[in-house]
């Protein structure tokens, strides 16, 4: 069985070059190179083993993860590793540690926050690791509400400095990710008081514990907040809390670089405009809705290479049974889950480009389109978390009972990637955002302001309230111009009715609070459009590769025509498309299933994942599941001994029926 490649015929049936999709996925050849060659060196590294992390207690998997972040460093120090390769290294390594933290979220707010002498000061120790930092917003009584944080920053003109304190207990630091037990440092978010005034919320840079032996600082309480869901997961993070009794820090390790306190104790904003801070929004969420598509593609994959090597039932006389995959319940769930996996990588691709827009237009003091990019990634965010968390829920159910295992990849990639739907925003409270930005754009449609982005189809208001769609044929909805229109008359659609039904409340914020759920289904709307668009716009590219192209436009249609049935209601109710229109999508949708599913295991292959990174048993390379499955077993930690412990206090007594039970 070991050295065969029980897929071989699958990959055969593929109608398209896996190698030039290799390609298209990664977004360049190089990126595609860097990706394939960090792969295979974290995967040949036997330090970053990771099979066995379901087996591992607590203090054992942080430990680990501690010994896999230092052999990392260590790797990249010895390799002479870019930054692009060493972000590649952490990646593969695939399992969650403070670094993402310091890397992700510590250094980006100083370069964002920090005047440049505090950068040239902080930075240099932070590229180093010589210190170790964290991101301390959240608070254990709030979270999305930011401008509700109670940590307070009170300046001391006498002394110079800045007391950080924490006036109650839900203003303690929970759940800031390298906190609980690794950081010397950390970005605290806190009210500024000076002269007897707050001025909001801002940052502090405020050293946590000693340099010589890691023990906190005095008038620091700091600790790991406990055990999260699932069997290793997130477990490898140490999520923390952190409270303060007055801790005193120079003025200088407050973020200067959009306001400063004066040595006097006099607030004063900078001219550095404040609007810079959607920047770092824009970079962080892009880098989330890709992490959203590497995540579905991950489930989707064991999904797939197991639905081919499953058989059940179907035989005659004797015959092999069918394989799942070719049962349409199987294809009608999965399939538009691999295309969502394509949409999400390449609507990611597009919020890269979005970030650099945003980021010149920001440098040339140009912020009229921030407020629109601000909704959009707010919105894409909160869109591609949730599916994608559902996504992975659903390939574990695709996979039967076996996908309840721990080696089928599938619980822990749950339990590792479902916060993503609360970290950087709640994903609700995202969308409401988005509908305030939907309800401002609708109300400026007749003062002549032109909408702008994933808005501006808003400006053909006129044509989309009362356009039909024209599809006669199943055929039809194969045309991107038909598809694109149907998206756009039910996005506006919905914003319209939820804007007029706003205006018949006296009070707008009344009115809001009763339509959220309304207001939230058109945001939704809204960023689907987003979505298919730029899907359509990706195949609008020149794409190489024999049948590469017909295959994306395949992924595509599923995608689209899969969230028309989805969401059937919203099409027929705003009268964009007729009940006969829609049983022609989904006839369409059923014969793009059937053109997807030779290529199923090669598109999924395309992905270009190593075994080590996708750590399943379901999703083997080769598809020799079931020796593997005994293999992983026998490993477990209850089959080290034939006869259980415990068995003869607990189990022989009652089998014997010599269970001591007491008079009463």
């Amino acid at each position: 069985m070991e050295g065969i490649d029980h897929l071989a015929d699958e990959r055969n049936k593929a109608e398209f070059d896996v190698e030039d999709m290799k390609i298209v996925w990664a977004g360049s050849r190089h990126a595609f190179e860097v990706s394939d060659r960090i792969a295979r060196l974290v995967a040949s590294d036997p330090v970053f083993e990771k099979s066995n992390r379901a087996r591992l207690n607590r203090k054992e998997l942080f430990k680990s993860t501690l010994r896999k972040c230092a052999h990392a460093f260590k790797r990249i120090i010895e390799l002479r590793l870019n930054e692009e390769e060493a972000g590649r290294l952490r990646h593969f390594i695939d399992q969650p540690a403070y670094v993402d933290l310091h890397w992700g979220m510590f250094v980006p707010a100083i370069k964002g926050q920090g005047t440049e002498e505090q950068q040239k000061k902080w930075l240099s120790l932070a590229n180093k690791m010589q210190i170790i930092g964290c991101y301390a917003q959240t608070e254990l009584g709030h979270g999305s509400n930011v401008q509700g944080l109670e940590t307070t920053a009170t300046f001391d003109p006498k002394t110079d400095e800045f007391v950080i304190h924490t006036p109650t207990q839900t203003a303690s630091k929970w759940w800031p990710g390298g906190l609980g037990k690794v950081s010397t440092h950390a970005v605290v978010y806190a009210r500024l008081i000076t002269n007897g005034k707050d001025y909001g919320i801002h940052g502090f840079i405020v050293q946590l514990r000693s340099l010589e032996d890691h023990s906190p600082l005095p008038n620091i309480t700091v600790g790991d907040i406990g055990t999260k869901m699932g069997n290793g997961a997130y477990n490898s993070m140490d999520n923390g809390f952190l409270m303060f009794d007055h801790v005193r820090i120079p003025r200088d390790q407050m973020l200067m670089r959009l306001s400063k306190v004066t040595r006097e104790g006099k607030y004063v904003p900078s001219d550095v405009p404040k609007q810079l801070v959607y920047g770092t929004m824009v970079y962080v969420r892009q880098a989330i809705v890709a992490d959203a598509s590497i995540a579905l593609s991950r489930a989707v994959c064991i999904a797939t290479r197991y639905s081919a090597v499953r058989r059940q039932f179907g035989a005659h006389n004797g015959g092999i049974e069918t394989q799942v995959i070719d049962y349409k319940t199987q294809q009608n769930r999965l399939f538009p889950l691999l295309a969502s996996a394509y949409a999400f990588r390449f609507v990611g691709e597009w919020l890269k480009w979005l970030y650099t827009d945003v980021t010149e237009r920001l440098a040339a003091s140009d912020f009229a389109t921030l407020p629109e990019a601000h909704a959009c990634t707010a919105g894409l965010k909160s869109l591609t978390t949730t599916a994608t968390a559902d996504a992975i829920e659903e390939c574990r159910k695709l996979c039967g009972g076996h996908g309840y295992l721990w080696c089928s990849g599938l619980p822990e990639l749950f339990a590792v990637y479902v916060p993503a739907c609360t970290y950087e925003g709640d994903n609700v409270v995202l969308q409401l955002q988005v509908a305030r930005f939907l309800m401002k754009t609708v109300a400026q449609l007749g003062s002549g302001k032109v909408p702008v982005g994933t808005t501006a189809y808003m400006g053909r208001a006129a044509h989309l309230l009362q356009c039909r769609s024209g599809v006669q044929k199943a055929e039809d909805w194969l045309n991107p111009d038909v598809v694109l229109e149907a998206f756009e008359a039910r996005a506006l659609r919905m914003a319209v009715t939820c804007a007029k039904n706003l205006s018949k409340f006296e009070n707008q914020e009344q009115g809001f609070q009763e339509l959220l759920a309304d207001l939230v289904e058109a945001a939704i709307a809204h960023c689907q459009l987003i979505v298919v668009s730029k899907f359509i716009a990706k195949l609008e590219q020149d794409i190489g590769g024999k049948g590469v192209k017909k295959q994306l436009n395949n992924l595509c249609y599923i995608y689209a025509l899969y969230l028309l049935h989805k969401h059937l209601g919203d099409f027929l109710s705003t009268n964009c498309i007729t009940p006969k229109q829609a049983s022609l999508a989904n006839d369409q949708l059923r014969s793009l299933y059937t053109q997807v599913r030779p290529n199923a295991v090669a598109l999924v292959d395309a992905f270009n994942y190593t075994d080590h990174y996708l750590n399943s048993v379901l999703g083997r390379y080769d598809g020799n599941v079931y020796p593997k499955l005994f293999e992983e077993a026998l490993k477990d930690p209850l089959n080290d001994s034939v006869v259980p412990d415990g068995y003869q206090e607990y189990l022989r007594p009652v089998l014997k029926q010599q269970l001591r039970t007491a008079r009463l």
